[in-house]
């Protein structure tokens, strides 16, 4: 059996790691879609996070598309092609 490094990470009091964050709700949104929340401890510069998520991405791509909860799926697919040109059958 490998021997393992046991860290203490778990919000145990351990550097305050057990008291509430006090991040902001988002008052706006980001060109990307996502809530603008600014969280402090979060290195940009660390090779784990992608500060630039959307590089090299396409205008369709990050076109964003809501939902429209009193639309039936079939309705709003239809919708989407006719407004493409796509003559769609109605549901009978």
């Amino acid at each position: 059996m490998a021997n393992t490094k046991s860290s203490d990470n778990t919000g145990s009091g351990v550097d305050g790691l057990d008291q509430k964050a006090s991040i902001l709700p988002a008052t706006q949104i980001d060109p990307s879609g996502a809530p603008v929340q600014i969280v402090p401890d979060v290195d940009m510069s660390h090779p784990a996070v992608d500060a630039n998520p959307r590089q090299g991405s396409t205008v369709g791509q990050n076109r964003i598309d809501f939902n429209d909860p009193s639309k039936s799926s079939s309705q709003a697919v239809a919708e989407m092609l006719n407004a493409q040109g796509v003559p769609t059958k109605a549901d009978d």
